[in-house]
C-alpha cells in the first residue's frame, strides 16, 4: 500500500469514538509499518462483510430452487432458472440447454419418475464446499442427498454433488446452469 493511500485509509480504518476498541488494537505508538498492516488487515476485514452477504444471497437462490423441487413447484423452480438454462443429470436426455431448458427438465423428471414409479423426491443440501463470486456470476458446489420412493420402497442417494452455476440480474440471481453429479 502506498504512503499516499494510507491517510486516505486511516479514516476507513478507525472507527467512531462511540465503538469499544480494546486498547491493544490502537495503532498509535506502532512503528509505520505495524500501523499500515494493521489498516491493510482492518480494511480487509470490511471487505469480507459484503462478500458472505453475497455468499448468503447465491445460496438462499439455490436452496429456493431445492426448496421449489421438494414441494413439487415446478413454476417457481423454472422461474429462478435463466431463459437459457443448461443442465446435466443423471436421467435421459441427460442434457439440457438453451431456452426453456428448466421447464424441459422438469418435465423429463416428471416423466422419469413415472416410467421408474419414483415418488415424493427430496433433495437435502450439505454445507456448500465452494461459493464462488466474481461480480454478477457465482460458481457453488455443494452436497446434496436425494431420498425418494421407488415401488414404494424408500431409497436414497448420499453424497452427490450439486454444482450450479449463477447469475445477477436485475431481479436477483439467478440459476444459469446446474449439474447433478450422483455418488
Amino acid at each position: 500500500m502506498s504512503a499516499a493511500l494510507t491517510p486516505a485509509l486511516r479514516h476507513i480504518a478507525t472507527p467512531p469514538r462511540t465503538c469499544y476498541i480494546p486498547p491493544t488494537i490502537s495503532t498509535q505508538g506502532f512503528p509505520p509499518n505495524m500501523r499500515k498492516l494493521s489498516l491493510a488487515l482492518a480494511f480487509a476485514a470490511l471487505l469480507c462483510i459484503p462478500a458472505a452477504a453475497q455468499d448468503a444471497a447465491v445460496m438462499a437462490t439455490v436452496q429456493h430452487f431445492v426448496d421449489a423441487f421438494n414441494k413439487g413447484d415446478t413454476k417457481t423452480a423454472i422461474l429462478l432458472c435463466t431463459v437459457e438454462a443448461h443442465i446435466i443429470d443423471e436421467f435421459p436426455p441427460f442434457q439440457w440447454h438453451g431456452a426453456g431448458a428448466c421447464a424441459k427438465w422438469s418435465a423429463d423428471y416428471d416423466h422419469d419418475a413415472r416410467k421408474n414409479a419414483i415418488t415424493g423426491g427430496v433433495v437435502t443440501l450439505g454445507s456448500p464446499r465452494h461459493v464462488d463470486i466474481v461480480r454478477d456470476r457465482a460458481y457453488v458446489v455443494v452436497p446434496a442427498d436425494y431420498a425418494y420412493k421407488q415401488n414404494g420402497k424408500p431409497m436414497k442417494e448420499t453424497a452427490s454433488l450439486l454444482t450450479v452455476v449463477l447469475r445477477k440480474t436485475a431481479g436477483g440471481w439467478h440459476i444459469a446452469a446446474w449439474s447433478w453429479s450422483k455418488n
